[in-house]
């Protein structure tokens, strides 16, 4: 916005961190007028005006969108005129019409700008789905990806069960017959493979969903088992898992179950062939890791501790916002002690996230949404956390598609689990609910359109 020329680099850095979130379309488009004098930039812009400064680190993902576009038109092969990066920054601007679909998410498209006054704000990806139950017949595979087009989901990890109930059991959900026992499986990781392969034609339209195979079979407490598994996948269904999860560290709620209880910490360190397997694969690992109990709130934290620390390079997902279940409900902030409050469960995953770089933390369970959005005290602290670490955090709703359930089930649960992104900032919103997170973790060619 100034008359005369400002350096790339040095003109990036005039604004300030929250303006640069906010980058108007005028300034882009003024830069782009005056690109004739400007210097040639590297490809990552750090080069920009050679001895100035580099683009600040931590800016955020709507304005290095629109830097890179100046990017592209500043460059030294001038590869597009002007015009047409003026046109490009004007379709960015203009907000979407309709339905979303893929194209609004395919890099290089012109596909405009998400306008969050206009949508209902949920989350396009739900990155924690069971597609089939513990036991009992699924959704039919093609109904169930109708029920998704409908509710405008457009990619998914398709999440098994790792465990199955016995096969002469009449139960679909493990709560409800304690009592019965439950073994790990690769069952329902093959199921959901053929289920893909079925029904590719049903999903390659716009409307996707783009589907992520996730392995669910591994038994922690035997990883010796897990590598050959993972290779009888790979051979039977080539190149078609891309995810890992959900694993049971710790889940209280198996217990009457005969499943789920704390894997030894030395076992812990057995795991390293598995987790060298997923890291040459770059492929992300999600972790039930309860933290505790009402009557000992912090007792397997150590566990998740452990993890961390033992492979510090793997993509490591914590589900359900940081090890939270059904046996420990974080209470309101209050100046009085314990058992846990959520300023403290939030600080628990602050510093974890502060001092993992590769931890990511899942926001699927809508008893997060009973439980800590509804209440004006916990929802608070747990936006200010979204905005404070918006790359850190991916959605889903880890709905479990029994037959027994209706479609509306499955939306009441993906809005109250996308409820929390109606207050977060619009960095968060396109990290977390649009699904750039997800892409990242996934190294997908897929990006997030702008927010409005």
């Amino acid at each position: 916005r100034t008359a005369s020329w400002m350096p790339m680099s040095k003109w990036a850095l005039h604004f300030s961190s929250r303006a640069a979130a906010f980058l108007s379309v005028q300034a882009a488009l003024a830069a782009v007028a005056l690109s004739e004098s400007a210097p040639t930039c590297s490809s990552n812009l750090a080069g920009c005006a050679a001895g100035s400064h580099s683009v600040p680190v931590g800016l955020p993902d709507d304005a290095s969108a629109a830097l890179g576009l100046l990017q592209r038109g500043l460059s030294a092969q001038r590869a597009a005129p002007a015009s047409a990066l003026a046109t490009e920054l004007a379709q960015a601007a203009s907000p979407i019409q309709g339905q979303l679909t893929l194209e609004h998410f395919r890099k290089g498209s012109p596909r405009g700008c998400y306008d969050r006054a206009t949508r209902n704000q949920w989350a396009v990806v739900d990155a924690h789905l069971h597609i089939r139950p513990f036991g009992g017949l699924p959704v039919p595979f093609d109904e169930l990806t109708q029920w998704l087009h409908r509710a405008g989901i457009l990619f998914y990890n398709a999440f098994g069960i790792g465990q199955r109930l016995p096969v002469d059991s009449d139960c679909t959900y493990y709560l409800d017959c304690p009592g019965t026992p439950i073994t790990p499986s690769i069952k329902n990781d093959m199921f959901n493979a053929q289920a893909v392969l079925d029904e590719k034609a049903l999903m390659s339209t716009v409307l996707g969903p783009v589907v992520t195979l996730s392995m669910s079979f591994p038994d922690l407490d035997h990883p010796e088992q897990i590598v050959p598994q993972m290779k009888l996948l790979d051979k039977e269904f080539p190149g078609m898992f891309g995810w890992m999860g959900e694993l049971n560290v710790v889940k209280q709620a198996l217990f009457n179950n005969s499943q789920g209880y704390p894997v030894p910490l030395d076992i812990v360190n057995q795991w390293a062939p598995f987790m060298q397997e997923l890291r040459e694969k770059d492929i992300a690992v999600g972790f039930h890791s309860d933290l505790g109990n009402d009557a000992e709130p912090l007792k397997y934290l150590p566990l998740m501790d452990k993890i961390l620390e033992l492979y510090p390079d793997n993509k490591i997902v914590w589900l359900h916002l940081g090890g939270l279940s059904l046996q420990l409900n974080p209470l309101p902030p209050v100046l009085l002690a314990a058992p846990l409050y959520a300023d403290e469960h939030a600080d628990i995953i602050r510093e974890r996230l502060r001092r993992h770089p590769n931890l990511m933390i899942d926001l699927a369970w809508d008893v997060l949404y009973k439980e800590l959005y509804t209440d004006p005290k916990k929802r608070k602290l747990y936006v200010q956390l979204l905005n404070e670490f918006p790359t850190r955090f991916i959605p889903g709703t880890d709905f479990v598609a029994a037959v027994t359930k209706p479609e509306e089930e499955y939306r009441l649960e993906l809005n109250q689990t996308s409820d929390i992104f109606k207050d977060v900032s619009d960095a968060a919103f396109r990290n977390i609910a649009l699904g750039e997170n997800y892409f990242r973790l996934r190294s997908s060619d897929y990006s997030a359109p702008p927010v409005c």
